[in-house]
């Protein structure tokens, strides 16, 4: 059975070699956003043979293709996710590194009007916030 990723690369004209294949199928089946070194460890429970290397070329490739979306939060390592058709934002907890998606109509809107107030249609946005969790 073909993950959504491959189902992507097939549709975009990106060869697939088996080492390739097994990118995809981890990353697609993290819910998190591993940078590359946590991407290689999952890997290589699987195929100790491929190289950080390999990994590090495929997802530049699938970055390029537009199937992974690359996002460098606050000076931490770079962190992947399949790129997903639904818009959400990122709340990123200080303390353990915790990546939370999220959607917000009222924020959607709001960054709709302020480009508006400044004469510009809004074609795009990247939201973050950083937090840490309130104590009770």
């Amino acid at each position: 059975m073909s993950s959504d990723i491959e189902n992507k690369c097939i549709n975009k004209g990106v060869r697939l070699t088996d080492q390739r294949k097994l990118i995809a199928k981890v990353m697609s089946e993290s819910s998190d956003h591993p940078d590359v070194d946590e991407l290689h460890s999952r890997i290589n429970k699987f195929d100790s043979k491929i190289s950080i290397a390999t990994v590090y070329r495929t997802v530049k490739l699938f970055e390029e293709a537009g199937i992974f979306s690359k996002h460098d939060f606050k000076g931490n390592k770079s962190r992947y996710e399949q790129m997903s058709e639904e818009h959400h934002d990122h709340l990123i907890d200080v303390s353990t590194g915790e990546i939370i998606e999220f959607v917000n109509e009222d924020i959607e809107k709001l960054q709709k009007k302020v480009a508006e107030k400044l004469g510009y249609k809004l074609i795009d946005h990247r939201l973050e916030l950083y937090g840490s969790k309130i104590k009770k």
